[in-house]
């Protein structure tokens, strides 16, 4: 199958939001059904921005390669839902979606593939790291993996109110509250934007965003200031210090799923010691666990990334562990 075109269906519809995920399978010789892992990619955006065309075709491919099935969803994007009803909910919804038999209802006119659903696995980058790893608690059924590409954790901590100088200093000085405020027009809500935090365009092409639409200039605004949980947390729980409901780092337990984190050592938009925290966290608790710093790499290195180059194979690092979860699937 080409990445260039994948198989897509809806798993979900709330509220007029008709919600899909792409399918990428494998390579397969076989005539008769097989069953292959199945990994659920995420996309990031800080959850407010991007959708499921915005995700690290290389790493796909690696996935591929390694004989798994390739889930890549969208979902609702904040702030006109918030992170745990939307964003959350649809992933989980993914995941209770693939394991309830929808995904081989799907497959049984593409080929001999079936999903190995004691093998469902997960990454994600940036906010999707943080999606990939809520579905490691409050699930009826967690993934058995999960790998955190710099993803978005430990909310309590004062690095998420801190300010982002460089960030700010690209935003225009015209950007009002009302024309800000459009966001919250846009019905039903949104699961896509224009462009990703990670940098790409609906076309693949690599730009910023375009401040001349409310949703990019919202987006990067929160982002600026320091304020993105104040517009993405639940209404009426704001007070929570510890954000128990949506923060991983707060639902570590020893049956939490064996869990592996990737981080950039220079990024400045989710910093690393966030991502130490995480780690600290999963080793206290006996989680199987592991982590890798890429250095000299800054926030979204894996839309940027070369196949070959250092930070390529320390950050396959991550999948390496995913795969001695859930091996390989049939050749």
């Amino acid at each position: 199958m080409s990445t260039d075109n994948p198989l897509t269906t809806l798993y979900k519809e709330i509220d007029g939001s008709k919600i899909s995920t792409d399918i990428y399978l494998p390579q397969s010789d076989v005539s008769s059904p097989q069953k292959y892992p199945v990994v659920i990619d995420i996309h990031g955006g800080s959850f407010m921005l991007g959708h499921s065309r915005m995700v690290s075709i290389l790493q796909i491919n690696d996935c591929l390669d390694r004989g798994w099935i390739v889930l890549v969803p969208n979902h609702r994007l904040c702030p006109g839902v918030n992170l745990l009803d939307g964003p959350m909910q649809d992933i989980r919804d993914l995941l209770s979606w693939t394991h309830a038999g929808h995904l081989d209802e799907f497959l049984r006119d593409q080929g001999p593939y079936r999903a190995d659903l004691e093998k469902v696995a997960v990454f994600g980058t940036s906010s999707g790291g943080h999606l990939a790893l809520s579905l490691g608690f409050n699930v009826p059924k967690p993934a058995k993996a999960i790998l955190s590409l710099y993803g978005a954790v430990n909310f309590s901590s004062p690095l998420w109110r801190k300010p982002l100088p460089h960030v700010d200093a690209k935003l225009p000085t015209n950007l009002s509250k009302e024309f800000l405020n459009q966001i919250y027009d846009q019905k039903p809500i949104p699961t896509d934007s224009s462009v990703s935090l990670e940098g790409q365009t609906e076309s693949g092409v690599s730009k910023g965003p375009d401040f001349s639409k409310p949703r990019d200039a919202f987006a990067f605004t929160q982002i600026a200031k320091g304020t993105v949980l104040d517009a993405i947390y639940p209404t009426g729980i704001t007070t929570d210090p510890q954000f128990g409901l949506v923060d991983p780092i707060r639902n570590v337990g020893r049956n939490f799923p064996p869990t592996y984190i990737v981080h950039g050592q220079a990024d400045t938009m989710v910093p690393i010691d966030l991502s130490r925290d995480l780690l600290k966290r999963l080793k206290e608790e006996g989680v199987l666990c592991g982590m890798t710093e890429v250095p000299g790499e800054e926030h979204t290195f894996a839309a940027m990334m070369q196949v070959g180059s250092r930070t390529w194979w320390l950050q396959r690092e991550g999948f390496d562990f995913l795969e001695g979860v859930i091996g390989k699937g049939p050749r």
